[in-house]
């Protein structure tokens, strides 16, 4: 929908919302109206480069043409149904993601946080069934996100701050340990504990990627216990780190792993894969989703999926990752820039605030995010070119001196 179309100006847009809207966001002072590839425009047609990517989402591009062709065509044919007839795009979907990410099953939800969830559930009532009524004990990390509905909330390793705050007591059954100090994880192991669940780089945490160590000695204690290994891969997935899904990057597998973001290319879309064995904990009526696998949103995903794959992403990610975090390392008062693929973030020294270089960045026309006091976050699509990147750290750089003086 067009500005023009309804009559209105984009300060009537910004009236309505700020009447009408319960508000948990940060608004910028912008309208986006229209996006393509790595820019998304205002009602004046003025360009920002986007290296938000609708936090992680639009991977192959804004409004990539294939996927656009594909939503459309889908909601020709049918737009919805329950999940009881078969449908072609979850079929077809359901094929390319586990043969792509060499997994068994898979089970279609609607969001990232929605994915945790099922993944946590899925986890418990295995660890039950086989091992008893006490086997659902389950480690995440200090400083992770997994999400804002309850469960995923609980594993949330950040008690006391954050999307924890002022909503009473967690769901019981989680315990955290820091990131990337394996005997840490092994110490908050229990008789009782089914799980270790981790994010491959905590983005929301800071940018802080996994050790070597660190993974591949989670995947040994998993299996030496017979516990399962959970990796939430909904902001790292789908070529956003340098391979198809994270964990590549470590040379294991899990035995399941949650994805959402990515996948659908714009379109609200998230899932679970699991091994075969483990699968079988969701039997007929365990869980279940009114739109998860929704046909035009896996229609879609395919779509992105192509587009991701045949199109090597995630080596442009690598490459391009690689020397974008080279010249963010040229910026004054930098203190680190870490990072894997295109999920890049830069820590500043205490006299830089990270949320006043994003708004003097917004206000040059690139979109990033901030995290706590001092660190800016850029997830941008993975069609970005070392130019982009260029113009990005300079905007940057103009930024942060605008900040110095």
């Amino acid at each position: 929908m067009r500005l023009k179309d309804t009559g209105l100006t984009a300060q009537d847009i910004k009236d309505k919302v700020n009447k009408y809207m319960i508000e948990t966001y940060e608004r910028f002072d912008f309208l986006a109206e229209t996006a393509k590839d790595q820019y998304i425009y205002d009602e004046n047609g003025e360009a920002y480069l986007d290296f938000y990517a609708g936090i992680a989402v639009n991977s192959a591009g804004n409004c990539n043409e294939k996927v656009v062709k594909a939503v459309q065509d889908q909601v020709a044919d049918i737009m919805h149904t329950f999940n009881y007839p078969y449908t072609i795009p979850q079929a077809l979907l359901a094929e390319k993601i586990c043969t792509s990410i060499g997994m068994d099953k898979i089970f279609y939800q609607n969001s990232g946080t929605e994915a945790n969830e099922a993944m946590i559930k899925m986890a418990r009532k295995y660890g039950i069934e086989k091992y008893g009524p006490n086997k659902y004990h389950i480690v995440t990390a200090k400083m992770g996100f997994h999400g804002r509905t309850f469960g995923a909330m609980s594993a949330t390793g950040q008690p006391g701050n954050g999307c924890q705050i002022g909503f009473g007591p967690m769901t019981y059954g989680f315990s955290y340990a820091p990131y990337n100090d394996l005997q840490a994880f092994k110490d908050a192991c229990t008789e009782n504990t089914i799980a270790i669940m981790v994010e491959p780089v905590q983005g929301e945490g800071g940018v802080h990627p996994a050790t070597q160590e660190f993974m591949q000695g989670l995947r040994e204690f998993c299996d030496e216990k017979g516990m399962l290994l959970l990796i939430d891969e909904v902001q790292t997935g789908w070529c956003r780190t340098g391979e198809v899904m994270s964990y590549m990057n470590y040379g294991i597998k899990p035995d399941i792993v949650s994805m959402a973001k990515a996948l659908g290319g714009g379109m609200p879309i998230g899932a679970i894969c699991a091994t075969e064995e483990v699968a079988k904990a969701f039997t007929p009526g365990s869980h279940g989703t009114t739109f998860g696998g929704h046909p035009v949103s896996c229609a879609a995903a395919l779509a992105e999926v192509n587009e991701l794959l045949d199109r090597d992403l995630a080596g442009n990610a690598k490459e391009v990752g690689a020397y974008f975090m080279e010249q963010l390392r040229t910026l004054p008062h930098v203190k680190d820039v870490r990072g894997e693929g295109l999920l890049v973030g830069v820590e500043f020294d205490d006299s830089i605030s990270g949320v006043e270089v994003k708004h003097e960045c917004i206000n040059r026309k690139l979109l990033i995010t901030a995290i706590g006091a001092h660190i800016i976050r850029m997830i941008p699509p993975l069609i970005v070119t070392k130019e982009d990147c260029d113009k990005a750290v300079e905007i940057i750089r103009a930024s942060v001196e605008a900040l110095a003086k």
